[in-house]
């Protein structure tokens, strides 16, 4: 048995296509327990998952202003090739049963100028490098990953690091707790989070600049249910809370935020 990986993806760090960063931490650990099942049933692991889902979150990360999104699900696996909505892109150059080591490309995120406070205007979403690792053990999946902007959105660094542990309900039942935290550079929180004095004069905000710093921590609750060996449900729910500096920006509202996503999904292959 299997499901796909939009059941995880950082902790409000880069992620694949709109769904926002925050949305990534409810997929981590359910694909991690996914591979994990895999091997232990002995089934090849290459595979494709396709779907359609929806998320509810902010804007941005301490936005007033919350969105629902159509997000696609997207989980292939060849052989090292991967492409999903955790780590975007990439290939994964050591994979066992206890370990997991992969490089890949990935989106981050931005906002729109209507989403931010007058006069802020908005910031591209971009595209990063990103190398990351997945450790399991005791039933554990322990993730730590980083992402270097190099096109659009703020061009800084993004570590992040989570921890999950997934709970067998029942055959058909995945329960997958997690908590998870992100730290950036201080050329992604002040472009992020910063207010210059440009956009100082424009939108009447004073001027703010928070500097490198742990941002948020969150905790995700995530579900699968297979309804047939190919068609799964997923849901997820959780909330992010906001670090450090960032959370004295003047564009941020709220530090703490609920968030969520539903999806139905399709597994091709075995």
């Amino acid at each position: 048995m299997t499901y796909p990986s939009h059941i995880r993806l950082s902790l409000s760090g880069p992620r694949f296509i709109v769904a926002t960063a925050m949305l990534s931490l409810i997929f981590w650990g359910a694909s991690a327990q996914a591979q994990e099942q895999e091997q232990e049933s002995g089934k090849d692991k290459d595979h494709i998952v396709i779907g359609i889902g929806a998320g509810y979150a902010p804007a941005y990360q301490g936005s007033d202003k919350y969105r629902v999104l159509p997000v696609p699900v997207i989980d292939v696996a060849w052989g090292p090739f991967f492409a999903n909505l955790q780590n975007g892109v990439g290939i994964n150059a050591i994979d066992t049963d206890h370990i997991t080591i992969g490089a890949s490309v990935t989106v981050m995120q931005g906002y729109r100028s209507k989403d931010a406070p007058d006069g802020i205007g908005k910031l591209s979403f971009g595209a990063g490098g990103r190398g990351f690792v997945n450790l399991k053990a005791a039933g554990f999946v322990a993730t730590i990953g980083a992402t270097k902007g190099f096109a659009g959105s703020t061009k800084g660094l993004i570590a992040d690091a989570s921890l999950s542990y997934p709970i067998t309900v029942s055959p058909r039942l995945t329960l997958v707790p997690t908590i998870g935290t992100t730290w950036a550079d201080k050329k992604h929180n002040d472009r992020f989070y910063g207010v210059n004095s440009k956009q100082s004069f424009a939108s009447g905000l004073p001027q703010f600049r928070p500097g490198s710093g742990f941002n948020d921590a969150s905790f995700m609750l995530s579900a699968q249910y297979r309804l047939t060996d190919r068609i799964s449900l997923g849901a997820a729910g959780g909330a992010t809370t906001l670090l450090g500096k960032v959370q004295d920006s003047p564009i941020v509202f709220h530090k703490t935020q609920p968030l969520g996503f539903l999806s139905i999904a399709y597994r091709f292959g075995r």
